[in-house]
């Protein structure tokens, strides 16, 4: 059931597994991945985003790496144990580079600071009814 909760773009110009590997971050930073849950192997997430075994296997290497993934010879593929030192850690590069991404895509139009910076307010009292929370969760 995780390739429900993974956004895969074949038309977007980032790399599949770059997706596969942000989607999978996103979702282990949130704890809807818990530490120590399985994954799917690399074969049945092909199978279910239809995408090439190699491309699944690369993002799960450069996740193990990182330390989010821990493989069991003959268990299959965990969620790493991340304390909560390692998770904050992770959600910041998230949120640093959404950020990086946000910035280039406001310079590259003329925004100001300050065009930009209302653009996220409105953007984040959006989002948040939609998810149904609070407009001044986070601010």
């Amino acid at each position: 059931m995780l390739h429900r909760f993974l956004e895969i773009d074949p038309a977007s110009a980032v790399p599949i597994w770059r997706q596969i590997e942000d989607g999978m971050r996103r979702l282990v930073a949130s704890e809807r991945l818990a530490p120590g849950s399985v994954v799917p192997s690399v074969r049945e997430l092909a199978r279910a985003l239809r995408v090439n075994p190699a491309t699944v296997s690369k993002a799960y290497r450069r996740l193990t790496e990182a330390g989010l993934l821990t493989v069991r010879r003959g268990e299959g593929t965990f969620v790493g144990e991340l304390d909560s030192v390692a998770l904050e850690e992770e959600r910041l590069l998230l949120l640093t580079d959404g950020a990086a991404s946000f910035i280039r895509v406001a310079t590259s139009v003329g925004a100001s600071r300050e065009d930009a910076t209302r653009a996220v307010a409105e953007s984040w009292k959006s989002v948040a009814s939609e998810d149904g929370e609070g407009v001044n969760n986070g601010g």
